[in-house]
């Protein structure tokens, strides 16, 4: 739970991290044309804790979640999923690390419009090939109340209910760590409520560990933690964040910049 809780440090043991970077350093091209999307980030995301990344446009803030989940090959530095090195794997075995160790929530909801809303829940066990543990996804079905709607297919789901799905799909194999990318960006205010109300829902209850990259501070009053980045570095973190205290750490930035 929230109240009295402490934020590990960036340097935290890998007992307590469910993924880190240590001096990450993300280059997109070369010569004069370079440019330095992440320099020396070093940050750690402990397990069973929701954490905000936030920052202006262009911070970096989408290339670290991107580099952290092992969408996106990294300059320099060392990513971590639990206490696996992402740079020591070939391709195989990083596509394996994120089907079981890692769950995505997009904007989009990436749900097959032909399955119903259980079966896109168990859609990624499905195409592993291993049965789902149904006493865990009875849980996440239970955690994100829509156990009544299960038989319903997308276009008979609101926009909150189908985010609230692909949620779900994300946590039904019981993931290391959850990456979520603006997941509420497509979605009314009460939609991004019951959303977010989830994720939280998921890291209270099912001991999950959600990052989630936001524009939003009220999304981010959500979180444990908001660590914002400008330029490509962590700049700087609250713990318990609120929406004014967001809003204040967002200022400075545009301020400063």
């Amino acid at each position: 739970m929230r109240d009295g809780h402490t934020t590990a440090p960036p340097d935290a043991s890998l007992n307590h991290s469910a993924a880190r970077a240590v001096d990450l350093v993300k280059v997109y091209g070369a010569g004069d044309t370079a440019v330095r999307a992440l320099d020396g980030v070093t940050v750690a995301f402990p397990r069973a804790e929701f954490s905000a990344i936030m920052g202006p446009s262009g911070s970096g803030k989408s290339t670290l979640m991107h580099c952290m989940a092992g969408l996106d090959s990294i300059t320099s530095g060392q990513v971590f999923v639990g206490d696996t090195d992402l740079s020591s794997l070939d391709d195989r075995h990083l596509t394996e690390l994120r089907r079981d160790h890692v769950g995505f929530v997009f904007q989009a909801y990436n749900l097959v419009p032909t399955l119903n809303a259980i079966e896109n829940i168990t859609l990624p066990m499905a195409i592993a090939g291993r049965p789902p543990d149904q006493a865990w996804v009875d849980r996440v079905v239970d955690a994100i109340g829509l156990r009544d709607r299960l038989k319903h297919r997308p276009d008979e789901l609101s926009g909150g209910q189908q985010q609230r799905v692909a949620a779900a799909r994300a946590l039904a194999s019981r993931p290391e760590i959850v990456f979520a990318d603006e997941p509420t960006g497509n979605l009314d205010s009460r939609s991004s409520a019951e959303v977010l109300a989830f994720l939280r829902r998921s890291v209270d209850e099912l001991g999950q560990t959600i990052v989630m990259v936001t524009h939003d501070a009220s999304a981010a009053g959500y979180a444990d933690r908001a660590i914002f980045l400008a330029d490509g570095r962590v700049v700087g973190e609250l713990t318990d964040p609120t929406v004014e205290r967001v809003l204040d750490q967002m200022k400075k930035l545009d301020t400063s910049g």
